[in-house]
């Protein structure tokens, strides 16, 4: 459900990340917002009481995910999940395949025979020495 036209023009970005479902609650919005993950037409949002009107475009920062959504509307509740999808429109860049994606940390690479010994090979070190 779209708001009235009165309130249409302006809302909350705590109010609108979780009335268009992109957090569980307005606390945890609130918490995105002032952690820094939200940007508004490319500006860090500093409050969550920064406002939000139709046209702005939101950069949202989720676990690692990272959502373009180019604001619609705002709402009047959270409501179901098609109702939430009218709020906004995704621009976010597709995501890369899993084939393609740089992995975030390389392995390790050792020689044989470098680093920790083996359960065996402590067992073999301390009947050499004595430890038996």
């Amino acid at each position: 459900m779209v708001a009235p036209t009165a309130a249409r023009d302006r809302q909350r970005i705590d109010k609108w990340l979780f009335f268009s479902r992109a957090v569980k609650s307005r606390s945890l919005a609130a918490k995105l917002v002032v952690a820094g993950r939200v940007r508004i037409n490319r500006d860090k949002a500093a409050q969550a009481s920064d406002m939000v009107k139709p046209g702005d475009v939101l950069t949202i920062t989720l676990e690692r995910r990272i959502f373009v959504w180019k604001v619609l509307g705002t709402g009047v509740r959270r409501g179901p999940a098609e109702e939430a999808r009218l709020l906004y429109e995704d621009m976010s860049p597709p995501p890369v395949p899993k084939s393609k994606a740089v992995p975030d940390a390389m392995p390790a690479l050792r020689d044989t025979g470098s680093g920790r010994p083996t359960k065996k090979e402590r067992r073999q070190t301390d009947r050499l020495i004595g430890e038996d």
